[in-house]
């Protein structure tokens, strides 16, 4: 379970929040756009989405000035949030760097 108060932890919530609201975007609102020409249902998910994927962003960038993520850790973070299920498969490698983070007391 991610800690809140890790700077590591707060990319992983996010890169939840934001995975979820990936996936309902494509999953159910774009059908819905193109497939039952309600073209107004993305409307709100893809505002919420547009809004959690900055979230993220500035997370990862916390976490990258912190020194808790390396650039190249970031930067696959990042391009998994480019993808469908991306955040849930770069939260397996964020995971480890929590627990260093919780380990060398860098709860922030």
């Amino acid at each position: 379970m991610p800690n809140w108060k890790t700077t590591v932890g707060r990319v992983r919530i996010c890169g939840a929040f934001e995975g979820v609201s990936f996936v309902l975007l494509m999953g159910v609102a774009m059908p819905l756009k193109y497939l039952a020409g309600m073209p107004t249902a993305v409307k709100w998910p893809g505002w919420i989405h547009g809004i959690l994927f900055m979230v993220y962003c500035v997370a990862i960038l916390m976490a990258l000035v912190n020194g808790r993520l390396s650039f190249g850790k970031s930067v696959l973070a990042f391009v998994a949030s480019l993808l469908p299920f991306g955040p849930f498969l770069i939260d397996r490698v964020l995971v480890k760097d929590e627990a260093k983070e919780i380990s060398d007391g860098g709860i922030s």
